[in-house]
């Protein structure tokens, strides 16, 4: 089909019929995406061309509005593709995601490289004054202008050629660093059978990899895979030594395993084009770059928070670690705590400490009550409902459709949720949007979803969570929250259109309302019994809130450092492997503990630049959530109306229309110190 005969105006990609504003997913097929794709950048071109052209001196209607209205057919089947990419991808979705990411680059280069629109957005800027533009507008207007910049709307012409090549190329990298994850997570499983390979896994776990096996074309056997959802209770639960240590050598080895999917090369190239890129546009590091417009603002106030944090989480992870060793070796055992047993041995110890495991509450945390947890939380601090839409078709059909209401019962947003792992998933959880929310030309009501690597549990049977799913879950519904009560004007600025170390804050801060003792007396019932999760079961479990503080704190900050240690220098390093192992080194990264995400497989930071320089962003953020759920505490009530209500409208709301600083002190009136999160964490 050419370009010339597709109407885009009626097209299912880009004009969405389905049910509360969707995509008619049924009517999408995978041949369609690049003829689609290739008009709409077509179409986009010309827009940008008329708004550059444009013989009227530049204003905030005819430059900065025109400019974020353009592209709408393109934003709609990116919307699509990028979702597919992501939680439902298949052989040619992915050669495609190959072709579309440098050429999306390419495309966006070019709008940020023209010389005559970047001229209207200079005028308007020079001039943003005398324009009485709102707080929004202003900030829009920066955030434009600064864009323009940092893509090299200054550059000379030599310059801009090489900008542009550098940002396709990083594109391609990208998307390759990602599929070769998600091959490796793919392709390997661990086939177990009955006996003592099962020593000490729990029924729901059997569940799980009786599940798995099944899918891989091996029934009546259980499958170890790299699903966090699988390999972390595996490594928590299993008495087998040796299929432990060979389940954390392939979990901790994915993107380094010397063939087609090897990430060494690509991590290389990765760092030694964005050195390249910061030096072109006049900064010192890639850091530098990245941090310009985030509240850290720098890499020396970024490792002023994270540099503390370690040193007491270190000492904690080495005090745990003789307690390990000490039960490990009352149990009979006298080898050294390795990395793989590190999980193991934690779990006995809390046992021994606090009288239960994880598995006691597995009963307790039904995906489909945790759910429900989540929207009650959304309903008492915010006034949402939800509705569930059976039979609503999306990109899977475990995808589940909710419309959200307001409390007035008018339409507020349409949330989907994609919760069980399956080969055609990339790992990990996040939210992203097919429709953000705004008011710039007319009401857009917020498409927003949330994807998750759950164990799908047997045909009939409830999916039983772990605390750190159920955790995840609230966190990344926090995320959507943030896009469904957005009431910015402006696209650019709504719902998680923020610096990224203010984007965790709204994710992370939800996180707290799971385990209020009134919600989980509530929705953790019992799959069999419907009985509540019992006092004394809560009781051990909220006590047990800081245990093995050292080890998680360990594990993500040793991530950021290693992340900051990247970027923050201004040539790449020659050999990057070595590189992360001497920087561990120095920092003295306890041998029994691993990095969270390992470089060859560091998604936040080298599938897309999303995260680079910017991991450290989480616990940046926690400072923040720490503060902000203990203004709900000093009330004595955690659903306290007033306090409710400016979590709302300065945080949930506000998007970016404003410096984050600013949103910040607004609802709470200070910026908070680190000592609240170190308190949280058990780390003082």
């Amino acid at each position: 089909m050419s370009d010339a005969a597709i109407d885009l105006a009626s097209h299912p990609l880009t004009r969405w019929t389905g049910p509360l504003g969707l995509p008619d997913f049924t009517a999408i097929a995978d041949d369609q995406f690049s003829p689609v794709f290739d008009a709409s950048l077509a179409v986009h071109e010309k827009e940008i061309e008329a708004i550059a052209n444009d013989p009227a001196p530049a204003t905030v209607e005819n430059t900065l509005k025109a400019l974020q209205l353009a592209g709408d057919a393109l934003g709609r089947v990116s919307a699509v593709f990028w979702c597919r990419a992501g939680a439902h991808t298949n052989p040619q979705i992915q050669a495609l995601e190959r072709e579309i990411a440098p050429k999306m680059s390419r495309h966006y280069s070019a709008i940020y490289m023209n010389a005559a629109l970047f001229a209207r957005v200079d005028a308007l800027y020079a001039a943003r004054a005398t324009l009485g533009l709102d707080t929004e507008t202003e900030r829009v207007l920066e955030k434009t202008w600064k864009g323009f910049v940092k893509s090299g709307a200054k550059l000379d012409d030599a310059g801009k050629k090489r900008l542009a090549a550098i940002g396709e190329r990083l594109a391609s990298l990208g998307a390759q660093f990602g599929q070769n994850v998600l091959a490796d997570e793919a392709e390997w499983a661990l086939f177990l059978d009955d006996g003592d390979e099962l020593d000490g896994l729990p029924e729901f776990l059997r569940d799980a990899m009786a599940e798995a096996a099944s899918a891989r074309g091996q029934e009546g056997r259980f499958a170890v895979t790299l699903s966090r959802s699988i390999i972390e209770p595996f490594l928590t639960f299993s008495a087998r030594r040796d299929l432990r240590e060979k389940a954390f050598g392939a979990f901790t080895g994915r993107g380094q395993n010397g063939g087609a999917t090897d990430n060494s090369a690509l991590v290389k190239e990765t760092l030694e084009l964005r050195a390249e890129k910061a030096a072109l546009l006049g900064y010192e590091s890639f850091a530098a770059l990245k941090l310009d417009d985030t509240m850290a603002k720098t890499p020396d106030a970024v490792m002023g928070l994270l540099e503390p944090v370690w040193d007491k989480a270190r000492e904690k992870a080495a005090a745990d670690k003789e307690e390990l060793q000490r039960i490990a070796q009352e149990a009979g055992s006298n080898e050294a705590i390795a990395a793989s047993d590190w999980r193991y041995w934690q779990e006995k110890l809390r046992a021994r400490k606090y009288a239960f495991d994880e598995a006691e509450l597995k009963p307790y945390l039904q995906l489909d009550r945790i759910i429900d947890a989540c929207f009650d939380v959304a309903t008492r601090l915010f006034g949402l409902t939800f509705e569930e839409r059976k039979g609503v078709a999306a990109w899977h059909e475990d995808v589940r459709v909710f419309e959200v209401k307001n409390a007035d019962g008018s339409h507020r947003a349409t949330f989907l949720a994609d919760y069980f792992n399956r080969s055609s998933k990339r790992s990990g959880a996040w939210m992203s949007s097919l429709e953000v929310g705004d008011k710039l030309d007319g009401v857009t009501s917020p498409i927003v979803y949330n994807v998750m690597n759950f164990a799908k549990p047997p045909k009939g049977q409830p999916a039983l969570l772990s605390m750190d799913d159920a955790r995840t879950l609230f966190h990344e519904f926090g995320h959507a929250l943030h896009g469904m009560l957005s009431e910015a004007t402006w696209p650019s600025v709504s719902g998680t259109g923020v610096s990224r170390d203010f984007v965790e804050l709204p994710s992370q801060l939800y996180e707290h309302w799971l385990t209020v003792p009134e919600i989980l007396e509530k929705h953790a019932l019992h799959y069999r019994t419907g009985e509540s999760m019992p006092k004394s079961l809560l009781d051990k479990m909220l006590a047990a809130r800081t245990f093995n503080a050292g080890f998680a704190t360990v594990e993500f900050t040793a991530s950021a450092l290693v992340d900051m240690e990247y970027h923050k220098r201004s040539k790449a390093p020659a050999d990057p492997l070595a590189f992360e192992a001497e920087a561990l080194r120095k920092l003295g990264m306890p041998a029994e503990i691993a990095m969270r995400h390992r470089t060859p497989h560091f998604l936040h930071v080298f599938s897309g630049d999303g995260y680079s320089a910017g991991y450290y962003s989480y616990m940046w953020s926690e400072v923040l959530d720490a503060d902000a759920f203990s203004a709900f505490e000093e009330t004595g009530d955690v659903f306290d109306a007033a306090t409710a209500g400016k979590l709302r409208t300065h945080i949930y709301a506000a998007g970016g229309t404003r410096d984050p600083e600013d949103l910040y002190k607004a609802f709470r009136g200070k910026m908070p110190s680190p000592e609240a999160m170190m308190e949280k964490r058990g780390l003082v």
